[in-house]
């Protein structure tokens, strides 16, 4: 058997081709007909043999409006099925059209183009469609045709604009999911870095309570006894009692400018000195302040036995008072 590859579409093409051919003089005829009825059934009398164009064209509008499109509802044959059918489509695309453009509005996303689509060649081919419903019902298919064609038009402008929509929608999902990444991102590396900070304050800790432990070497901090020092816990006083304890380890006068600078910054030489942020307590502001109890019991209220502690920090991490302030200076915290 013979197969024929013709696509369907062109096959359709052709077959609606050939039947407006067939039926373009019984168009004709019967609109010149049904306007003479129109006109006789609207004044009551035939009409004259002699009426010219303009008066059949206006019979026939008048008999059109004054009938209803329920007639298409109720009207029978394979040409009234046809109509019907294209004129249930194109409500449908009407739909669409409204679907789709609440659709954009509601989701307020730039779709790239005017959300908007022109009905109005739809509209008028349905309206003719309806108007034609008192024709023979071989007058219906080419109107339902007609209809046909101008709803092909409004569907694929529907369709592009929900291309479009779908498309905004799949880029703002994937621009919110790249943010949230990156937050999650900055918030590990964020916490990442505290817990690198709070690690090295365990270390420096650690070996400040291992030198104490041991006895041995200038970087042990000189256990102080309640009541030690001068007495006088002023920051004149501490940082006189911080310049003899400088000179005990064998640090000059360049030294003692660092640590005045170094613990200016951190508490202004107050020996009460609290950071609520921190926890950090006290002239070199240990964190926690309970550290400096290696150095003495009295270390809250004692100027000398925290700077006696806060020399043995700085002594075992970072060699010497200028170190500590060099690395204060570039981070920010020693």
């Amino acid at each position: 058997m013979r197969s024929d590859s013709t696509p369907p579409s062109n096959r359709r093409d052709r077959r609606l081709a050939a039947r407006r051919t067939r039926r373009r003089p019984l168009t004709a005829i019967g609109a010149v007909v049904v306007g003479v009825v129109a006109a006789a059934a609207l004044t009551g009398t035939a009409p004259a043999a002699t009426a010219s164009p303009t008066d059949l064209a206006t019979a026939r509008f008048s008999l059109a409006s004054a009938l209803t499109p329920t007639v298409l509802a109720t009207a029978r044959g394979a040409g009234a099925d046809e109509a019907r059918s294209a004129e249930s489509s194109a409500a449908a695309s009407m739909a669409a059209v409204t679907s789709v453009q609440n659709d954009i509005a509601a989701s307020g996303l730039d779709i790239g183009q005017a959300a908007t689509v022109d009905t109005s060649a739809l509209e008028a081919a349905t309206a003719r469609l309806e108007a034609a419903s008192v024709l023979p019902d071989t007058f219906l298919p080419d109107l339902a045709d007609d209809v046909t064609t101008a709803r092909a038009t409004v569907d694929q402008r529907v369709a592009e604009l929900r291309g479009g929509l779908d498309a905004a929608v799949a880029k703002k999902a994937e621009e919110e999911a790249a943010e949230k990444a990156r937050q999650e991102a900055e918030a590990a590396a964020a916490a990442a870095a505290k817990e690198k900070a709070a690690a090295e304050e365990r270390a420096a800790a650690s070996a400040a309570s291992s030198s104490v432990s041991s006895g041995s070497g200038s970087s042990a901090p000189v256990p102080v006894a309640s009541g030690g020092g001068s007495g006088d816990n002023s920051p004149a006083g501490a940082q006189a009692t911080a310049r003899g304890m400088l000179a005990g380890r064998g640090w000059g006068d360049d030294q003692f400018s660092c640590l005045v600078s170094l613990w200016n910054k951190e508490s202004g030489w107050n020996y009460r000195a609290y950071n609520a942020g921190s926890g950090a307590y006290g002239i070199p502001q240990a964190l926690p302040g309970s550290k400096m109890s290696s150095a003495g019991a009295d270390w809250e209220t004692n100027a000398a036995t925290q700077i006696s502690w806060g020399l043995g920090y700085i002594s075992g991490r970072y060699g010497t008072p200028c170190g500590a302030w060099s690395h204060s200076q570039s981070t920010g915290w020693y």
